[in-house]
């Protein structure tokens, strides 16, 4: 199969350039030929505002460039990862001209709610869940703190869903948890076409021995991510073992701040991915204190997949992919008190957590291998193709 990976890259790296690239190498390992095409989000400061919003509702660039890798690499099959802002839908109708099969991962929240991540203001907000023209996200400012910014996208949203209805041109959307897939539906994506495929980890890493004696975070510090509020509950609870936090983001100055009156925090800043392996099979638990709903985390299938119990928020998708006392716990959402005291049982119950770390690398085996994506992706491939051979004959 001759497959088109197009992703838009962040300015600050996460999961989804990490799902992204293991998903393209994976298809290339066994035998497709993957070509990728590319934005990065550190372009924006080189194009004024103005054109910045244009390309974000329909990008004439990205369209032309598109049409051109589909017809010159003859590609069956585009997989899109995501398109905001550079791209834009036009990778859609672009596809849609060439007659290639179209599949969009539904990483985060975007198509419902601008920031993608339904949060705003320090608590969850789900105002545009049911709206085709997103107003709350507009007047909240939501999408990079800037009402035209916002506005641009929920342009894009209105254009993309109602007037040019790309429901019809993607054959096939990839949910990655039944809690997302549940808001989706509810959002009016369209039932038959709304699949569902876990993320993965490869190579496996095998499990860890989680004799280090720390606690462990790992994650970009933002507001969402908790990383903050963890160092102060940590504080505040006196817990002993010690905590350690990787990752960096624009809360780093706030995170550093906080970690400063708590002697047992240790912030490490951005680290290599394989060093942050060693960290989980070193570590005793992670700590997953985000606070919006998420995807499906990729750092929460590395700790599995190394046998890496997990404490998180009985929230969204975290309610099912951690099982509480059998791959982890789970504190209820919104107290600070559960949650420190959940905390200080696993700082404090190491033969426990072991045994939950074990469950959690079974967990890992059955469900979140490469064999097994693959499988489950070849399916929603076939299923995205066999609606391609009438717009082919269409489009040429």
């Amino acid at each position: 199969m001759r497959i088109l990976s197009v992703h838009n890259r962040y300015v600050y790296a996460g999961g989804e350039d990490g799902v992204r690239e293991a998903e393209a190498n994976l298809l290339a390992a066994r035998g497709h030929q993957v070509v990728r095409y590319d934005e990065d989000n550190r372009r924006i400061g080189e194009l004024n505002k103005l054109r910045v919003g244009l390309r974000t509702l329909w990008s004439l660039e990205s369209y032309r460039a598109l049409r051109r890798v589909i017809r010159g690499e003859q590609i069956e099959l585009v997989h899109v990862h995501n398109y905001l802002p550079l791209i834009s839908p036009s990778v859609y109708t672009a596809a849609r001209a060439e007659g290639a099969a179209v599949v969009q991962t539904l990483h985060n929240y975007r198509l419902l709610c601008p920031s993608g991540i339904f949060y705003r203001d320090g608590h969850l907000c789900t105002d545009c869940l049911h709206r085709r023209w997103k107003t709350p996200a507009i007047r909240h400012a939501c999408y990079r703190e800037s009402r035209t910014a916002s506005a641009a996208v929920a342009a894009m949203l209105y254009l993309h869903r109602t007037l040019l209805d790309h429901d019809q041109m993607v054959d096939a959307y990839i949910a990655l948890t039944e809690f997302s897939r549940g808001q989706f539906l509810t959002g009016g994506l369209p039932p038959g076409k709304l699949h569902l495929k876990p993320n993965f980890v490869d190579p496996d890493p095998g499990p860890g021995n989680h004799e280090g004696g720390f606690a462990l975070f790992v994650g970009r510090i933002t507001p969402e991510k908790g990383a903050v509020r963890l160092v102060e509950w940590w504080r505040d609870a006196g817990i002993e073992m010690p905590l350690r936090i990787a990752g960096t983001g624009p809360e780093e100055g706030a995170l550093r701040a906080a970690a400063a009156g708590a002697p047992r925090v240790e912030c490490l800043g951005f680290v290599e991915k394989e060093q942050v392996a060693q960290l989980m099979k070193d570590a005793g638990f992670l700590v997953f204190p985000s606070t919006w709903f998420e995807g499906l985390p990729l750092t929460l299938l590395e700790a599995f997949a190394v046998g890496l119990p997990v404490v998180a928020a009985d929230l969204g998708s975290m309610s099912s992919l951690i099982v509480h006392e059998q791959t982890g716990l789970h504190y209820p959402a919104d107290d600070p008190g559960a949650a420190a005291d959940t905390l200080r049982r696993a700082a404090t119950s190491p033969d426990f957590m072991r045994t939950l770390g074990r469950r959690a690398r079974t967990e890992f085996v059955g469900k979140y291998t490469a064999e097994r994506n693959y499988e489950t992706l070849m399916h929603i491939y076939e299923s995205a193709l066999r609606g391609r051979p009438a717009r082919a004959r269409r489009a040429r």
